[in-house]
This record gives structure tokens, C-alpha cells and sequence, in this order.
């Protein structure tokens, strides 16, 4: 259990403890509000959630909100799903996000990064300039508020101009990444109804042009809404027929017209991976996202005006919006278009070390990827800007924890931190004044009550069970797009325990508060009653050089008993004989217990994945209890459709 071995990797130093913004909030809102001054951080979360209405009214004031017109009170209606957040409030994100510019102009908002690894700032008052431009082109071009905005770009400051430029409007802005094939994308698109378009001609990835207007023409033909399309040439095309040019959009310097919107105006539509059926188009609100996003990036990650800010995403991920949302607490952005691992392994670092990140978020499979290829980060890069390290993804193991103790240096800040696209924010993670332990987050975020249930819906400690939030968050989507009674988002989340919100990970809440994830619940192992998390299973698998990859199922079988294979790809050059065959099933047996180790080992060409880098168990498994590849899988979600065949022969021939 992860109580065993209760001496942290780091603790924050006095001094630290002392200049965070979430120790200065907590005493301010002590005296403000009734906050406890003392008991550090579980007091403040406990109060947070206790008084959840004192706290988010605390938040606003804190960070400054400016509400046009004033609220009638914190939470209209606390019951989910339906919580009403700050009802009869107005406000715009957008406005918000460039009030920067007000008293830093000349300073950088966004640095762009592509594969030179070279970055170009964008200053805060030509950031805010273009948003001006653009938004008053939006409204010429009939964009009303909840018209639908969508763009199929990269990580580029385009992106991000068009997205405040929409929300200022009071548009709800929704995007892909151009390494999305049209089938995809109109998966998602389609579902929304968009009036503008924002495309490339291409993208460069890994030293290489991509061409994309091919795609582009596909999803033109497709989308009858369609008003304008709008081309940005990064790839240094002439826009095609009919479209209209970026440059000529942004050309004007004109003041932004911020509209100013309900609190629970929609912003944006996420997308879930949609590995079955049709991505869930998951809508989101201004005032929620607003305020969550400042709670979690001003507190949790204690990001501020002195800050730059990188996350490595695409304009596909919930993480993308969260990095754009840096721009509320006045931090400097860092966009990088590029592949994750060009021209070397390293390339991460290096953008961390040129662009001075103070906080570098990444994803744990890269963390893992560095450690297998011996990159040393401290030795190669100058590092000492960063302040923090953040993985999120997928459970960051306890080898990535001491490789980046070890390697990137031993007082360097860890966090691993898990949320959802369901509410573009963390559940639990970052807090910048509680000691961090290997292979565990630090602790629940402020203002959201986290627990692990049970099967019958009792809270446990030190024990796996279901992640539940028990009271709204304000980041919670307000609806799903074409869900008119609401039935698709409740059996989403609140099927399982009436009123409570079921993430469907599990998870384990220790007794020192901290957070451990073992994996998804609904493709959970489970052998003779016990439950098992496939990423315990996989920390364990792919810290043998041998193994590039592995990805874990348990079937039920029709007479009763249980499969349960491991599936291994192998890294080049290694065999799968007798001698690797041993040292997996040793490894898990000593590392783990008897029971997870797995019936068959597979070599497989390789693991698929949904197109934001997350391994796909449950149409894996789908697959190999019988269901046709067309019903088991949306073939527009997965990076590598090709893999799915060897599942599927593998399923045929055991039938």
C-alpha cells in the first residue's frame, strides 16, 4: 500500500512554503472570510469544500473577477448535474485573459516554438491588438453569441488569437489538430454545427511537411454551416478558392469588444476520445472554466506574471486550453508546434531550457521515455528556470518520480496531476506547499470534495476504489452538445451513484491525504473479487529495456473463468523467448503479487492508442470478446487503425 513508505522525494523549504500564492490566499482569506490560519493545507481544503460557496466567493475576489453585472449568489442550484453557477452574473474570459496588457504591453504573452526550437514572443499588446482585429471580423462575418467557431490548426499563436478573439465575441470556439484525419474531425465539427472555419495549408512534424489541404477541401464540403473559411499559410500556400486570409483579418488595430455573457455562457466544446460511437462534444462554460482555471493555475501551480509556462499538447487535448488559460494569471505562454522527440529524445528540455519555463508540464510516457533513453536533462540543458515538473496523461510511475529527482535536480518540484477533458481541469494534483511522495500526487484540488468509494458508495482510505467528486466543481460541463434531456451526460457520470459525480479511474486516497491513480475503472482487472489498476501492471512491464509498450486486458469468460493476456511491444532488437518471457512474469509476481501476473504474454507490432496518446483497453477488449472492429471501435479516434487487425485475427482465432 502506499502508506509503507510514508518519507517523501521532496518537501518545499520554508521560503517556498512562505512566497506561495496559496499560502498568501489562505491568509488573506482567513481574515476576509473565515478560512482557517492554521493546519496548512488540509485545513484550507477542508474548509474549501465545507464552504464551498464562502471559498468560490473568496476565489473571484482573490483573482479579481469582474463581473459586469453582479451575482445573485454563489450556487443557484447545488444538485448535479444542473448546478448553476454565480446565476444573473455577466462576464468574458477573453477580457480577462488580456488584461495583462494593460500594464505589461512590451512584455511576451505567448512564445512560439517550432522545430528549430527558436522562440518568437508575441507582446501582450499585439496579442491583444489581433484579438481586436479578429473579434470585430467575427462579428462582420455574422458570429453571434453561441455562434459556433472551430479551427483545425496547430500549436501556433493563431490558435490562440482565434479562440480569445471568439470568446470575446461570446462565440464557443472548438478545435483539432491537423494531424486529425477528416473523419475525425467531422466526428467532432460535425456535432456542432460551425458558421467559421480557421485552417492550415500543412504542418511540419518530425523535420517533415505535412500537406493538409486536401483534408481541408474534404471538411469544407462537409460542413454546410460553413460561412467563411479562414486560411492561415504555414506551409506558405496561397489561400484556395473562396477562403479568406489571416493577415488580412488581423490587420486593423482595433480595440476588443469584449461581450459580456451569462456566467454559464458555453466557451468551448471538448471532445472525449470517443473510442466507441461518437466523441461526447462536452460543453463548457466562460464564468466556469474562468474561475476554476484561476484557482488551479494561480494556486495549484502558483503561476504568476513572473512565470512562462510550457505544456507539451496540441490544439486536440483539453490540456491546450489549459495552457492557453496561463494568460489569466499573466503568465508568458509557451506553444510548441512540433514533435515531441525531435530531433532527439531530449527536445522537450531544450525547449524548457530556451524559452526559461518555470513550470514545464509533460506527459508520463515521455518522463518514462527519457529515462529509457538515458537522457540526462540536468547535465545537456540549463534547467534552473524550472521550478516545477507536471505530468499528466497517464499515472506517472514511481521510477519517473526518482528519474526526475535524479536526473533533472533533487529540490525539483514533481507533480503528476489527473483531471479530465470532462472538466478541462485537475481533480488532483499540484499543491506547491505539501511534501511530495513517490508515485503519488500531492493532494485533492481546493473546492473539490474527492473520495474513493466503494461498491456501495462508502468512502474508504488506503484502499482502491471508485474517484468520485461529491460537490459541483464550476468547470463541470454545462450540457453536451445535441443531448437535448441531458440523458447522455448523466449515464456518463452519474449512473452509478445518484447526485455523485463517478470519474471512472480508480483510485487510492492514503491516509497522509495523497492521491494514488491506478487506472481506468471500466477497463478494470479483476481476478477472484480483487480489483487491479493495468497501470500498476504497466509501471512495472516497461521498466525492462526489452519492452517499448504493453497494454494489459481481462476478459470474463462465457464459462466462468477469466483471461488475462499481456500484450507486448518490443523494443528493437529483443526477442520474446523463454528467458524475457521468465523475467515478466518474475517481475510482476515479486513487484506486484501472483495474481497479476497474466495467463499469456503477446508479442504484439504495437499498442494503439486514441489520438491524444491514451492506450484503448476497452475496444481492445471489445475486440477480443467478439464485437465487430466497426462496432467496437470509432475508427476516427485511434492514432494507428492498422494495429487493430492483429487484435482482431487474435479474437477470430480464439473463437
Amino acid at each position: 500500500m502506499p502508506t509503507v513508505n510514508p518519507e517523501p522525494l521532496w518537501r518545499p523549504d520554508p521560503q517556498r512554503i512562505a512566497r506561495a500564492q496559496i499560502t498568501k490566499f489562505q491568509t488573506w482569506a482567513a481574515e476576509q472570510h473565515g478560512a482557517p490560519s492554521h493546519g496548512g493545507y488540509p485545513a484550507l481544503h477542508r474548509w474549501s469544500v465545507d464552504e464551498l460557496e464562502t471559498f468560490w466567493t473568496a476565489v473571484t475576489q482573490w483573482f479579481d473577477v469582474r463581473f459586469s453585472t453582479p451575482y445573485a449568489r454563489v450556487l443557484g442550484d447545488r444538485s448535479m448535474p444542473g448546478a448553476r453557477w454565480f446565476p444573473g452574473a455577466t462576464l468574458n474570459y477573453a477580457e480577462h485573459a488580456l488584461r495583462a496588457a494593460a500594464t505589461r504591453p512590451a512584455e511576451p504573452a505567448l512564445l512560439h516554438v517550432d522545430e528549430t526550437h527558436e522562440p518568437t514572443p508575441v507582446t501582450w499588446s499585439e496579442l491583444r491588438r489581433q484579438v481586436g482585429s479578429l473579434a470585430a471580423e467575427l462579428r462582420a462575418l455574422g458570429v453571434r453569441p453561441g455562434g459556433r467557431v472551430s479551427g483545425y490548426l496547430p500549436n501556433i499563436p493563431q490558435a490562440v488569437v482565434a479562440l480569445l478573439a471568439t470568446a470575446a465575441v461570446g462565440g464557443v470556439w472548438t478545435s483539432c489538430a491537423p494531424d486529425f484525419g477528416a473523419r475525425s474531425v467531422l466526428d467532432r465539427f460535425q456535432q456542432v454545427e460551425p458558421v467559421v472555419l480557421f485552417t492550415v495549408d500543412g504542418y511540419r512534424y518530425g523535420g517533415k511537411e505535412h500537406d493538409r489541404r486536401d483534408v481541408v477541401a474534404e471538411l469544407r464540403a462537409e460542413l454546410p454551416t460553413l460561412r467563411a473559411v479562414v486560411h492561415i499559410p504555414v506551409l506558405g500556400t496561397e489561400p484556395p478558392q473562396g477562403a479568406l486570409d489571416w493577415a488580412a483579418l488581423t490587420a486593423a488595430d482595433e480595440e476588443p469588444v469584449f461581450e459580456q455573457v451569462p456566467f454559464d455562457h458555453p466557451l468551448w466544446v471538448l471532445y472525449s476520445s470517443g473510442t466507441t460511437g461518437l466523441p461526447k462534444a462536452i460543453v463548457q462554460s466562460q464564468g466556469g472554466i474562468l474561475v476554476e482555471h484561476l484557482k488551479q493555475l494561480g494556486l495549484h501551480c502558483d503561476l504568476g506574471p513572473k512565470d512562462r509556462f510550457f505544456w507539451y499538447t496540441s490544439t486536440g487535448w483539453m490540456m491546450w486550453n489549459f495552457l492557453v488559460s496561463g494568460l489569466l494569471t499573466g503568465t508568458t505562454i509557451v506553444l510548441y508546434d512540433g514533435s515531441p522527440g525531435y530531433p532527439d529524445t531530449g527536445a522537450q528540455w531544450r525547449i524548457a531550457e530556451r524559452t526559461g519555463a518555470t513550470l514545464y508540464g509533460t506527459s508520463a510516457a515521455y518522463v518514462m521515455a527519457c529515462r529509457k533513453a538515458e537522457v540526462r536533462p540536468a547535465r545537456d540543458f540549463d534547467l534552473s528556470k524550472v521550478q516545477c515538473v507536471a505530468t499528466t496523461g497517464s499515472p506517472l510511475p514511481p521510477d519517473g518520480f526518482r528519474w526526475l529527482h535524479d536526473e533533472v535536480r533533487d529540490d525539483l518540484w514533481i507533480a503528476s496531476v489527473s483531471g479530465g477533458t470532462d472538466v478541462c481541469s485537475c481533480f488532483a494534483g499540484a499543491v506547491p506547499t505539501l511534501p511530495v511522495h513517490t508515485g503519488e500526487l500531492q493532494a485533492p484540488g481546493l473546492g473539490t470534495d474527492l473520495q474513493s468509494w466503494d461498491a456501495t458508495g462508502h468512502a474508504v482510505i488506503d484502499e482502491v476504489g471508485e474517484l468520485v467528486v461529491t460537490n459541483p466543481m464550476p468547470s463541470m460541463p454545462i450540457r453536451f452538445w445535441n443531448d437535448p434531456d441531458g440523458s447522455r451526460y448523466h449515464d456518463s457520470y452519474f449512473d452509478t451513484y445518484p447526485g455523485v459525480w463517478r470519474h471512472g479511474d480508480w483510485i487510492t486516497i492514503t491516509s497522509r491525504g495523497s492521491v494514488v491513480i491506478h487506472g481506468r475503472s471500466d477497463s478494470t482487472l479483476n481476478r477472484q473479487g480483487v480489483r487491479m489498476g493495468s497501470a500498476d501492471i504497466y509501471e512495472v512491464v516497461e521498466r525492462l529495456p526489452e519492452i517499448k509498450e504493453s497494454l494489459v486486458i481481462g476478459i470474463e469468460q462465457p464459462d466462468g473463468g477469466y483471461w488475462m493476456p499481456l500484450f507486448v511491444h518490443l523494443a528493437p532488437g529483443a526477442a520474446l523467448d523463454e528467458a524475457l518471457l521468465g523475467r515478466i512474469k518474475q517481475s510482476i509476481r515479486e513487484q506486484l503479487s501472483p495474481r497479476h501476473v497474466p495467463d499469456e504474454v503477446i508479442e504484439v507490432p504495437g499498442v494503439p492508442h486514441t489520438l491524444t496518446g491514451k492506450r484503448i483497453e476497452v475496444p481492445i477488449k471489445r475486440l477480443l470478446q467478439g464485437t465487430p472492429l466497426e462496432k467496437a471501435v470509432n475508427p476516427g479516434s485511434i492514432d494507428d487503425l492498422g494495429l487493430l487487425h492483429f487484435y482482431e485475427d487474435l479474437a477470430r482465432k480464439r473463437s
